[in-house]
């Protein structure tokens, strides 16, 4: 009895401290931390799996690589089309070209006569790693934590478990110690592959490199990375770093806004090479070592991961320039001040889209996930579905932004195919390209972006992206084979002009005028592409034309199969740019990049002589009217022979509360978390007017409590009233004579 009038009156005095205080009682985060500077964000698959500069290529794992590593150079944060900048450079060079005989050539010459271009890149000096323990030295001048002793790793999970730290400040030695890993066989970079083709010497150095780890295995890895090198990369002095690039090569210093080129120090590589460090989850693929505006200082596998400003880092100053609209929106606002802005960043796990986009709207994410452009478009497509979610975003004053990337999904022919492809005379090639014009009439892109992208797309009008130099804008840019313009809008032609193209092809009403026979097309499926309702959609497409259309579905493996040698008929793919410059989707069509032939990214197998002619002129071309009128050419020639229709291009956006200042929708630039501001003390006013607690129900509860415990002690005080009257009664009976 006791104890249950106990459990009522801490009940009461409970529910008499909380229900003073109208605070949030269901944030994920520690009380009082939508007030710090901090940004919070999430994951939702897994945790990043590789920092190693050398080897990240996933977008998951931008958010932390871009924020951590330095390249040496950036892209500009607002300007369109992109634009690259010095980062870790003092600025953006111009190479210098050679002939084989050594002779400097002129800066116009044209790239079959070079046979070197020389990149001297002035560093920036005073740039300091970040706070490590790879850099501690002790009193006299040696590293506390090399070599290591089990007893000083004992223990140690993580870099902030050793409590010694240092620093030094970035040298071209550095630079070249990166690119000496990229061609490690241990190391086993993915862009290898590409950076063998260009620098001087460095797939010889590859071989070199192999052959040395393997002849004596004792022999540390980052010492022989120290002692051998290759003339394609080396430092001339502490503060300039040379590179050696065969031929001309202009789309080089793109690579160089990668963290891929992100110097790397020795003693980084030195300190995680050591006896145990790998068991004990400590490596660069966990914990990073850059000179960039944050370092990584928490991290728990598959549950947590912080970033918190580099107390080393310099400052870089928030761009001044931007596109037109830009200033009205507020994002020059910030202009000339040092960034970054924000303090830390916090990635927590969410599994489920659901309760992520929960607490989002909750405002206990700032960002639903930095590394995904899927949420922007997500919330835009509920908003258009939903009125009342139109209104609660609205409310909420959520910032939906959406962006045209680039990037483009295209349905590709297969240009050595008798029916869709090129044709082997004159007459079969018009019969054929016709035959191509009337399918990419009656393929209407703009329904399938209605239908299957909910509307987040832009038809694709050529094979270069808004955003890349050399993009021509509608209504002039249309391909005007499929869109005429009527009343200075780009419409497509009608579906009584693509029957009239399929019967000057040979297939009036659908049919072979030769053979009478149903005119049947093939189309081969993977991945995504496999969806019924999307197939379906593209046979009604063709019905309209009364073209049967058979589907040949497959796994993925097989339709690379297919494509490698060439046996496919029709098939979609896509492209998103490594690097935004017209050359990264041009050679998609270049002839001698053809699959079935050389195994290149020319997946149509698509050859004409003047495409190929003007490629090979514009690849050496820097940016320009020149490049951009010859880009121009190239895309009117495949506009007409239309190895491919077009398809679309999709948008990507990302969603931002109110309280987050600068953000832009983009994924070229990886770079973007430093440029983000918070508004703390609104964050905080909104999650305590969004999140009110309803203490009603638990006054009701403690009603309930109170009854059943009044109840209880009426009961109790019935039972001991006639306990006491029968013991009474009994007492007076023995007393009786």
């Amino acid at each position: 009895m006791r104890r249950l009038g106990l459990f009522a009156l801490t009940l009461l005095l409970g529910l008499g401290l909380t229900a003073c205080s109208d605070r949030a009682v269901n944030s994920p985060h520690p009380t009082g931390a939508e007030a710090g500077n901090t940004l919070f964000t999430a994951f939702s698959q897994r945790s990043p799996k590789n920092l190693d500069p050398a080897k990240s290529y996933s977008s998951d794992e931008t958010p932390f690589t871009y924020s951590i590593y330095e390249p040496l150079y950036r892209y500009e944060y607002l300007v369109r089309p992109y634009q690259l900048a010095p980062r870790l450079a003092q600025e953006v060079v111009k190479p210098v070209f050679y002939d084989a005989q050594g002779r400097q050539l002129a800066e116009d010459v044209s790239g079959d006569k070079v046979a070197i271009s020389v990149y001297d890149i002035p560093l920036r000096k005073g740039v300091l790693f970040e706070p490590h323990p790879a850099f501690a030295l002790d009193t006299n001048g040696h590293p506390v934590y090399w070599p290591i002793t089990p007893e000083q790793l004992a223990g140690k999970y993580s870099i902030a478990d050793f409590p010694e730290v240092g620093s030094r400040e970035l040298t071209a030695h550095d630079v070249v110690f990166a690119f000496r890993r990229l061609a490690s066989p241990k190391v086993v970079s993915p862009v290898f592959s590409v950076m063998a083709e260009h620098l001087e010497g460095m797939r010889e150095y590859s071989e070199q490199l192999k052959q040395v780890l393997e002849s004596d295995a004792s022999q540390p890895h980052w010492a022989v990375l120290q002692e051998l090198g290759f003339p394609g990369v080396q430092a001339l002095d502490d503060h300039t770093v040379r590179f050696r690039v065969l031929g001309k090569y202009p789309q080089f210093k793109y690579w160089l806004a990668m963290t891929f080129a992100a110097p790397v120090p020795w003693e980084a590589e030195r300190f995680y090479d050591q006896p145990g460090m790998l068991r004990h989850g400590l490596s660069l693929n966990t914990w990073p070592v850059g000179t960039g505006p944050y370092r990584l200082i928490e991290s728990i596998p598959n549950r947590r991961h912080v970033l918190e400003r580099n107390p080393n880092f310099r400052g870089e100053p928030y761009p001044c320039h931007g596109e037109f609209e830009d200033a009205s929106a507020g994002l020059l606002n910030d202009c000339g001040k040092p960034t970054p802005f924000i303090d830390r960043i916090v990635f927590t796990l969410e599994k489920e889209s659901v309760p992520l986009l929960g607490k989002f709207l909750q405002g206990y994410y700032d960002v639903p996930a930095a590394q995904d452009a899927d949420y922007g478009i997500a919330l835009t497509v509920a908003a258009g579905d939903s009125p009342e979610k139109a209104q609660l975003y609205e409310d909420r004053g959520l910032q939906l932004l959406t962006s045209t990337e680039a990037s483009i999904y295209y349905l590709g022919f297969n240009w050595l195919d008798p029916v869709v492809g090129r044709g082997d005379t004159p007459e079969q090639q018009e019969r054929n390209r016709k035959l191509r014009q009337a399918l990419s009439i009656a393929f209407d892109w703009e329904q399938y972006i209605s239908i299957f992208l909910n509307g987040q797309g832009d038809v694709a009008h050529g094979p270069v992206p808004p955003g890349i130099l050399g993009h021509h804008p509608l209504p002039e840019g249309r391909n005007r084979l499929v869109y005429e313009l009527l009343d200075n809008v780009a419409s497509r032609r009608p579906i009584e002009q693509a029957r009239q193209l399929l019967a000057e092809a040979g297939y009036p009403d659908g049919r072979d005028a030769r053979t009478g026979q149903p005119l049947l097309l093939y189309f081969d499926s993977a991945g995504g592409m496999g969806a019924s309702a999307s197939l379906d959609w593209m046979r009604r497409q063709l019905k309209q034309l009364n073209i049967e259309l058979e589907i040949r579905a497959t796994d993925y493996n097989r339709f690379q199969d297919k494509m490698r040698t060439g046996s496919a008929q029709m098939f979609m793919w896509g492209w998103m740019a490594d690097y935004p410059d017209a050359e990264n989707f041009l050679f998609l069509l270049y002839g001698p990049n053809a699959k079935a032939v050389n195994g290149g990214e020319n997946a149509s197998n698509y050859q004409n002589a003047e495409f190929d002619r003007l490629f090979e002129q514009m690849r050496f071309l820097d940016d320009g009217p020149k490049k951009e009128e010859l880009v121009r050419r190239m895309v009117a020639i495949v506009q007409n022979d239309m190895p491919w229709m077009f398809g679309f291009l999709p948008r990507s956006g990302g969603a931002y509360q109110s309280w987050v200042r600068n953000a832009r929708a983009t994924q070229m630039v990886r770079d973007n978390l430093p440029y983000l501001r918070l508004e703390p003390k609104v964050r905080t006013e909104k999650i305590q007017q969004w999140n009110q607690p309803l203490w009603w129900p638990l006054w009701g509860v403690a009603g309930i409590c109170l009854l059943v415990a009044g109840l209880a002690w009426w009961a109790a005080r019935r039972r001991e009233k006639a306990t006491g009257l029968s013991a009474q009664a009994n007492h007076n009976a023995g007393e009786s004579p």
